[in-house]
């Protein structure tokens, strides 16, 4: 039994705290500072409650102590503390955060640790950088890497043709920072929200364009290695345009506050939700040009006797999949540890992998 609390218990850390103590391998603590987040966590015997501010650095210490693992799901600007919190007690470190800048102090925390920290465990980034290495690897040398994502409402019914499925702070900030790519060989930054572009899949339509986070380390990793990089966030056409004008024409990417109002009170959130994970890799192998493509589709479900969206599903499952991992000795015990490390065979073989094909997921199964 190892004991692991989670920081955040909204609806993404609620998943990860049931989906842990499903398996009966897990004692979980969920800590929150909103009494309404933890009043709504699923009640299970293996899951444990408290309000906790992060803030209070001796607090959040003390609340780590002991803990095999801390898993944050908080907001992308809090992680920080918790990573340092996580050093502090010597406890593993794993996070959601497609934040380019909190996860460049983690590695810094990392350098001279003796527990694992492991960022970015999440979908994207995170799962979908596991697919992208693993397809790498298959080729002599590399030409590209494109990375497609996004979550999207089963069934449109507003002019951005989107509804929330998971948390807007996020989602804006993928939406204003700058991107990372690998353009002509050269790691550079690109602008959110531009390079527009459109495919189809199973016969229905996206739209897809530049979005911050998605790439996570993996751009470091092949820099020097493939000529062109990019992550791009998937939606239905025309939300681009719109959102685009929301950011510029009225200024609101300097006014987070207003738009993240906007967005929660004009944009209904929804359970019935699916992902769309899109990878394709082209370049020389025997001296053939190739590509391999990745393509799945992930619907909300039942999950450790829960419906979840399929955002909540994808999301935890990539955290608790490397936990699994970190836990059966599988991954690096110390020290910073990249997405792109972890095999794509050992994550769709793990139980809480298994969600990514989800007709095989059993959480009591054997590792």
């Amino acid at each position: 039994m190892k004991n692991i609390i989670v920081i955040g218990g909204g609806k993404i850390g609620g998943a990860i705290a049931l989906m842990l103590a499903s398996t009966g391998d897990y004692q979980v603590t969920v800590a929150d500072r909103n009494e309404q987040q933890l009043a709504n966590l699923d009640k299970h015997p293996a899951i444990a409650p408290i309000r906790l501010d992060i803030s209070d650095r001796a607090e959040l210490i003390g609340a780590l102590t002991g803990k095999f693992a801390v898993l944050s799901a908080a907001p992308f600007n809090l992680t920080g503390l918790i990573a340092e919190a996580a050093k502090a007690s010597g406890v593993h470190y794993l996070d959601l955060t497609e934040d380019v800048a909190t996860t460049k102090r983690v590695e810094q925390l990392a350098q001279d640790a003796d527990v694992a920290f492991i960022p970015q465990c999440g979908l994207a980034p995170g799962f979908i950088s596991i697919v992208a290495n693993d397809l790498a690897k298959n080729f002599d040398s590399l030409d590209s890497v494109r990375m497609r994502v996004g979550a999207l409402p089963q069934y449109p019914s507003n002019a951005l043709n989107y509804n929330l499925t998971w948390s807007t702070d996020g989602l804006i900030n993928e939406y204003i920072e700058p991107c990372e790519a690998i353009v002509e060989g050269k790691f550079v930054m690109v602008p959110a929200m531009e390079e527009r572009e459109e495919f189809s899949l199973d016969g229905v339509t996206y739209e897809a364009f530049n979005t911050s986070g998605g790439l996570g380390t993996l751009a470091k990793s092949l820099e020097g290695r493939v000529r062109t990089m990019n992550y791009r966030t998937i939606r239905y056409p025309g939300h681009q345009a719109i959102i685009k004008a929301l950011l510029n024409d009225l200024n609101l990417k300097n006014r987070r506050d207003v738009l993240k109002d906007l967005f929660e009170n004009a944009l209904p959130a929804t359970m019935q939700d699916v992902v769309v994970i899109f990878v394709t890799v082209c370049g020389w192998k025997d001296g053939r040009y190739l590509q391999e493509s990745y393509a799945n589709k992930v619907y909300a479900g039942v999950v450790a006797g829960k419906r979840m969206s399929a955002i909540q599903i994808t999301t935890a499952a990539g955290i608790t999949t490397v936990l699994d991992l970190l836990a059966n000795g599988r991954l690096p015990q110390r020290g910073f540890v990249r997405q792109e490390e972890i095999s794509l065979e050992d994550v769709l073989n793990n139980r809480f992998g298994r969600a990514y094909e989800p007709k095989t997921m059993d959480l009591k199964k054997a590792v």
